[in-house]
This record gives structure tokens, sequence and C-alpha cells, in this order.
């Protein structure tokens, strides 16, 4: 074996399906109601790739949590619209606009602001530390209670199974395991690299932060807290990192411990058919598991071979025979298909030429023939 360091994915689960993504892009498979699995190809990078100062330490934090934000919105929708939703069912990018931000502003009202105000009451009994404990604690009960009301709904249910599959399914990768549902099912459904541990971690750090910053009225503390949300994304993203620099360290293990203890409630276990659809995300990623041959591509027609590798047969004889259909959406290729479409009409005209200097030639050489058994008559 070499000493390439294998290349490194993450996902998300969506609505009845995965989405996995890497260093070169990502892809989404969701299993319709016909049973089929569509998949969805994307080529790009996260915003910390493409700007080099957005990839600095502490920077790097915030700026990937509002990217994750952003595209695990559109990857949603889309989805949603491939696993059967009627158009009334979707959301226009209004209405999904709307709930982003009615979201975003029950979760300052649930998270930020009534911690705040509970700890402005206790702070005489408790002092700073105490409050800001106090806040801490509070909102990881919140959040806990918050995770422990939507999973009893079928739904969200069957999107934590989903996230149970993409958990079990990266790790049997990152084990060298050959994926399939048999062989991927024995592994675990929770990961260190998991956005629930980003969030725990998150809220602990918040409470060791402003024991020291954001003395003042409650409603100066609040919005101190809202200022300083990308310096705690920064700083607990660097902790959530720790773990593949120092995976055995005691003190690493212990920062991580309560995240992956919370992701026993965010996760649950997955069906096959749901760790068929994470296979083929993961599978099916832009030059899946093939990082040092697409740095080393040169030309187009080396990107386009490793981007359509691994071939979907490869993919399918890792399943049962009545296994699922896969249907992989690729819009490169529908381009592609749709210039011959576009040429048809000066295609079609160099035939109609064509037809005619042979009907001509024909012609021609039957009045020779003509010509030539007259002569030939005494």
């Amino acid at each position: 074996m070499g000493c390439s360091k294998k290349p490194s994915y993450g996902g998300q689960a969506v609505i009845e399906g995965v989405m996995m993504s890497g260093p070169k892009g990502k892809a989404i498979a969701v299993r319709n109601e016909d049973g089929k699995i569509i998949i969805k190809q994307e080529q790009t990078q996260p915003w910390t790739k493409r700007h080099k100062i957005l990839g600095l330490p502490l920077i790097r934090g915030a700026v990937s949590f509002a990217y994750s934000l952003v595209s695990g919105v559109k990857d949603l929708t889309w989805a949603a619209a491939q696993a059967g939703e009627t158009e009334e069912e979707q959301l226009s990018t209004k209405d999904m606009l709307g709930a982003i931000l009615g979201a975003m502003v029950l979760a300052v009202g649930l998270f930020v602001a009534l911690p705040v105000f509970v700890g402005t009451f206790l702070h005489p009994y408790v002092g700073d530390f105490g409050r800001s404990a106090v806040e801490g604690l509070l909102r990881i009960i919140l959040f806990l209670g918050y995770i422990l009301a939507i999973s009893r709904l079928p739904d969200i249910q069957r999107l934590f199974a989903y996230h149970g599959a993409e958990h079990k399914t990266i790790n049997a990768y990152e084990a060298g395991e050959k994926l399939s549902p048999e062989n991927v099912r024995k592994y675990s459904r929770i990961h260190t690299r998991c956005g629930t541990s980003f969030l725990i971690m998150t809220m602990l750090v918040m409470i060791i932060i402003f024991t020291f910053v954001g003395q003042g009225s409650t409603i100066s503390r609040i919005l101190t807290k809202l200022l300083l949300m990308p310096v705690v994304a920064g700083l607990s993203y660097e902790l959530f990192k720790l773990p593949l620099k120092y995976p055995n360290n005691f003190i690493v293990r212990m920062l991580v411990a309560p995240g992956l203890a919370t992701q026993h409630l965010t996760t649950k276990e997955p069906s096959d058919e749901m760790l068929e659809v994470a296979i083929a995300a993961l599978t099916h990623v832009p030059y899946w598991n093939r990082e040092d041959e697409a740095e080393a591509a040169e030309s187009a027609e080396q990107k386009e071979r490793l981007y359509l590798d691994p071939d979907l047969e490869e993919m399918l004889s890792q399943m049962p025979v009545d296994g699922p259909t896969v249907v992989l959406l690729r819009p490169e290729k529908k381009q592609q298909q749709a210039q011959p479409e576009e040429a048809q009409p000066e295609t079609k005209q160099s035939e109609e030429k064509a037809a005619e200097e042979a009907a001509r030639e024909i012609a021609a050489a039957k009045a020779d023939a003509v010509q030539q058994d007259l002569c030939s008559i005494p």
C-alpha cells in the first residue's frame, strides 16, 4: 500500500437520500417513489478552497458553516423534488427564503435571547461564570429537547436513518471496506466529523468565551453574542478538526465525547435500501477516490474519464440482482447531447446535397451508357 493519503469525504442526510461531498465536488442520491435511485453530480469546491483568505484558521470555520447552510438548503430542495413532492408541496424560492429567515429568528430567540434572559435573572445568585454556565447549559438542554421532540415525527425518523447510513458508509470507506450494504451495515452510525458534534462544540465554546466577554445589559449581551458568533464558529471549527490530527489524545477525546453521544439522537439504524442510496452517493462524487489521478490529469479527455469513474456497472455489481435502477443525472452530458440537435438542420442540408450529387452522378452514368450503346449500333 502506498503512503498517499485517502481523500476525505463528508455528507448530509436529505429527503429520502444522502449528499456526499469530496474535495472536487459532490453527489446527491435520492430514491424516488418508483424505487429508482436518482443521482445528481456537481463539480464544485467550497468557498474556503476558492479563495485563499477564506481558508485561513478561525476564518474558515464561519465560512464553512455559511457555505454548508446555503448548499444544504439547495440540496434539500432538490431532494424533495426528486423524492416525489408535488408542485403544491414544493417551496418556491421566496417561500424557502422566508422559511430560512423564520428559522433564524426562531433560533436566535430560542438559543440566544431566552438563555440570556434566564441568565440575567439568576446573575445576582450565581455570578458571572455561573450566569454563563447557566446560559450554556440551558442552550444545550433546549437543543436536546428540540431534537427529542422532532425525532418523534415519522419523516424526521427517516431523515435520521439516512443520517446513520451516511455515517456508516463513510466509516466503511475509511476502514478500506468494499462498499456494499452487507459490508457497510456492521459499521458504526457515529462519526467524529458530524455536524451534530460541531453544534455541541460551539455551545461549549460559547460558555467559555461569554464568561469573559459581554458583561453588560441584557440587550447588549444579546447583540454581543450575535456579533461574536463568527469568532465562536471559527474557534469551534478548529477544535472540531482536532480528532483528525490527534485521534488518540485523551483531551481531544474528552472534547468530542459530548458531540458523539448526541449523535445517538440524530442518527438511527438504516435499512439496506438506505445504505444502497448512501453508497450510490459516495461512489458518484466527482473524482471518487481518485484524487491523485485527478491532480495529475492535464487534458480534458483525462478529466472526463476520471469524472465518469467508476462506471455504473461497477456500483450495480455490488447490489442484489433485483436491486434498484440507477438514473445518473449529468447536466454536462445533456448539454453535449443538445449540440447535435442544434446542428441537425445543417446535417440535413448536407445529406440532401450529397443525395442530389449522387443522383446527378447516377444520371450522368446512365447517359454515358446509353450513348455508348447507340455508338455501338452498326
